[in-house]
């Protein structure tokens, strides 16, 4: 009878031991994902191309990439032209110029994607790549916006059309400029060729 119970007590040790080692398997598991969740670099995104094919942001490594979320009716529209410009000017050294068309601000953006990028190219004649479009705040933003708005320099949500963010070979957000920044200005196309010359 002894025996029994002490079979039996060994028994609950050994059940309540596993049980507990399970309990903080279980509540270390969830924490380990979300930080294997959290990105560290704009590389390790994936947008849609305005042909609606994927364009995973890893094939611009080694690149300095500039990234606008564009319009076609806003005020910054012009910009277009600046942006084509810095485009051609640099593209042969390194750099990308991104625009994500985004309808988020004053409805300035209502076209399809095809509509986009005909406005873009008889209007502007942009070559650089655009994407197709998304929204860059609220329940339904793009995961890229929410780690650009969370990780640069001037951390908060986008304010309107056109703000551009500057991105490294690394992937690293190097800065963000405001809507009114135009693309030629010079301590954008000064920390664009900064970005360049860097390893």
């Amino acid at each position: 009878m002894r025996i029994g119970t002490a079979a039996c007590l060994a028994a609950v040790l050994a059940w309540t031991a596993g049980a507990r080692a399970e309990e903080g398997k279980t509540a270390e598991e969830p924490g380990k994902k979300e930080e294997q969740a959290v990105a560290k670099s704009v590389h390790e995104f994936t947008l849609k191309a305005n042909d609606g094919t994927d364009q995973k942001l890893a094939g611009y490594k080694g690149k300095v990439v500039l990234l606008v979320n564009v319009a076609s009716r806003c005020g910054y529209t012009p910009q277009y032209t600046q942006l084509e410009a810095v485009y051609r000017k640099y593209k042969d050294q390194g750099l990308v110029v991104v625009g994500i068309p985004c309808n988020d601000f004053g409805a300035q953006e209502p076209g399809t994607d095809a509509q986009i990028k005909e406005f873009c190219t008889k209007k502007f004649d942009v070559t650089f790549p655009l994407m197709s479009k998304v929204h860059v705040q609220g329940d339904e933003c793009a995961p890229l916006y929410k780690y650009l708005t969370e990780t640069s320099s001037k951390p908060g949500k986008i304010k309107w059309n056109f703000e551009k963010f500057l991105i490294g070979k690394n992937g690293a957000v190097i800065e963000r400029y405001a809507s009114g920044v135009k693309p030629d200005a010079e301590n954008l196309t000064k920390a664009i060729e900064e970005a360049l010359k860097a390893e």
